[in-house]
């Protein structure tokens, strides 16, 4: 999953990377066009349930999904025509999975403020732009906010408050947000909107070796969440056994619960459901 971030410049979009990130990768800078190449970084899907598979299996190796997230350039208005540097920006832009705009609607006035004051009119002048293009991708749109409004209407993120966050452990992080009456991250958030309008979902895999997620589209086939592990699985399936999650854990792992009756056999034309842990059975 790749998501694109795009704005008008100094909304806060490399601000908002760098925090989501968990580092300083992008120039984060109080002028326009601060970003020219795009900046990547691939992040951990959040998933508190790999945890409990691993204590489960009795693994130390965990491994979560991933997303990845590309932090375009800022548009401007006529970006369609090559205003600024829109041709760049755009052809950048066509790559991705998703959009997540990112709106001003933060107070500080000592950043430069290149649209509006309305974040509604600075989404029309971006949506305009793609459409001139051309590109109409799945969207997000983000409030980059006042830590003070973040309980407000809509998807609303303080990427100041995030860059804090992202210098804490998680446990710290926890109960940061649970003092502010906030209960999840900046991140949690968006990768939460993106499997949404993107129709994503997870299954599980857990053994003595790793405790995984894997990312899958809504509707996808028993064999082809195979093919997500390796092509050959796909092509050499032959069954799925299958167990809900709250059942692996209730129960214990693999075993105990084959000994419950709670592993499912599933074919060819099973479709996959979210959180389901699954183990493969493919020929040779």
């Amino acid at each position: 999953m790749e998501i694109g971030i795009v704005g008008l410049p100094n909304v806060g979009k490399s601000t908002l990377f760098n925090a989501l990130l968990k580092k300083q990768a992008a120039l984060a800078a109080n002028y326009p066009f601060a970003t020219i190449e795009p900046n990547v970084g691939i992040v951990p899907v959040p998933d508190e349930r790999l945890i409990r598979l691993a204590e489960v299996v009795h693994t130390n190796k965990i491994v979560n999904a991933t997303v990845k997230f590309v932090d375009i350039a800022g548009l401007v208005k006529g970006a369609s025509q090559g205003e600024g540097l829109g041709n760049k920006f755009l052809s950048q832009i066509r790559e991705v999975d998703a959009i997540m705009y990112v709106l001003r609607d933060f107070s500080d006035e000592n950043i430069i403020r290149v649209g509006s004051v309305n974040p509604k009119d600075d989404h029309e002048i971006l949506q305009l732009e793609l459409e001139l293009a051309n590109i109409k991708k799945p969207e997000i749109m983000v409030l980059n906010t006042d830590e003070n409004k973040l309980n407000g209407e809509g998807l609303r993120i303080c990427a100041k408050l995030e860059e804090d966050l992202a210098s804490l452990s998680e446990n710290d992080q926890k109960e940061y947000l649970k003092q502010l009456g906030i209960e999840k991250t900046g991140l949690e958030k968006v990768i939460q909107e993106a499997f949404k309008i993107l129709g994503l979902q997870t299954f599980l895999t857990a053994g003595e070796i790793e405790a995984r997620a894997w990312t899958i589209r809504r509707g996808t086939l028993a064999p082809q969440a195979a093919g997500k592990i390796h092509a050959d699985f796909e092509k050499n399936f032959i069954k799925a056994d299958c167990v809900n999650y709250e059942d692996f854990i209730k129960y214990g792992g693999w075993t105990k619960c084959r000994e419950a009756g709670r592993v499912r056999t599933e074919g060819r034309d099973y479709v996959m459901a979210e959180g389901d842990v699954v183990e493969f059975k493919v020929g040779v």
